[in-house]
């Protein structure tokens, strides 16, 4: 990808700074010269120990500052903003459209009310940019393919996703009300090392090595747009490069797969062969995504890179790594 003419010496503050996106993200930042403020509050959605992990090389870094903290917590954002930050990304959100179906109250408050917060803090502090990550959940089931930012998202059929469009929504306000340049990312199933514990590769990945049953929700014919994490930080860094006015776009590889396929791939990266445990589909799945990229391609020069079988050769082999540790 093209140099993107980003200043170094510059401060951003990347919020869901220990997670998966987020923590490689910061690496790339600070390795890029940036002076860098993490937020994250550890959730324990998952191992808070995993995401420890993520982070412990950019606390090495003389550049990195982290603020152990909760995005809804006014005053601690206000700490964290404060000390002359040109961008927010905002990456923290409760993540999963499955456990959003259980607990959506706590969903909204985290992924709207939060993002509100990090909103007005922006606006007070007159940050220049702002960036969200949003999701390709917010296209729902939709009958058209590929997915473009132009399509109709008003119908998503989870509570994670429903925040999300929240998410964009809210995010327009400010722009329209404030003048802040906001950029809003959908990431379309970003996988590769230190991808979260319970998402389909990872999860997949252990229990094929366990000689275990994966659990195939459905027949195995929905399709994914994987999407590798290396391509998914390009862009991110494009969009802080690029962000102007208030924008959408897709990020995915725009190449989905089947559920089936993408097992099949996996038994060739570890070796293997899977036992397939087939179940009924999950309430809040959507049954394809699929990103249409000319808009991102265009305005941010984004071009995914890596295949899904290049990509699952190097998380099988952080994988690897990980568990001889």
């Amino acid at each position: 990808m093209e140099k993107l003419g980003i200043q170094t010496s510059m401060r951003a503050l990347i919020t869901g700074a220990a997670g998966f996106i987020g923590s490689h993200l910061c690496e790339r930042l600070l390795a890029n010269g940036w002076n860098v403020v993490g937020v994250d509050n550890f959730d324990d959605f998952y191992d808070p120990q995993i995401k420890r992990q993520n982070i412990s090389d950019c606390l090495k870094n003389k550049n990195f500052q982290l603020f152990e903290a909760d995005i809804r917590d006014y005053e601690a954002m206000t700490k964290a903003i404060s000390g002359d930050v040109q961008v927010i990304v905002h990456l923290a959100a409760k993540a999963g459209v499955r456990p959003s179906i259980d607990q959506p109250l706590l969903y909204a408050d985290v992924n709207i009310n939060g993002t509100m917060i990090l909103l007005e803090l922006a606006t007070k502090h007159e940050i220049d940019k702002f960036i969200f990550g949003s999701s390709s959940s917010v296209y729902g089931n939709n009958d058209k393919v590929p997915f473009s930012e132009d399509d109709n998202v008003d119908f998503p059929i989870s509570p994670y996703a429903a925040t999300k469009k929240a998410g964009e929504l809210i995010c327009h306000t400010y722009h329209h009300l404030c003048g802040m340049s906001i950029t809003c990312l959908r990431f379309f199933t970003v996988y590769g090392p230190r991808q979260r514990p319970d998402l389909a590769i990872h999860k997949f990945a252990k229990l094929i090595e366990q000689d275990r049953p994966i659990p195939v929700y459905g027949d195995g014919s929905m399709m994914r747009d994987f999407t590798y994490i290396d391509d998914i930080v390009n862009g991110i860094i494009a969009a802080m490069a690029r962000c102007d006015g208030f924008n959408i776009y897709n990020l995915g590889e725009s190449e989905p797969i089947t559920v089936n396929d993408l097992i099949a791939e996996m038994e060739k990266a570890l070796g293997k062969k899977a036992i397939r445990e087939y179940l009924p589909p999950q309430p809040g799945d959507v049954e394809r995504t699929y990103a249409d990229i000319t808009k991102a391609a265009e305005e941010l020069a984004f071009e995914p890179s890596t295949s899904i079988q290049t990509g699952l050769k190097q998380f099988v082999a952080w994988l690897r790594d990980d568990t001889s540790d």
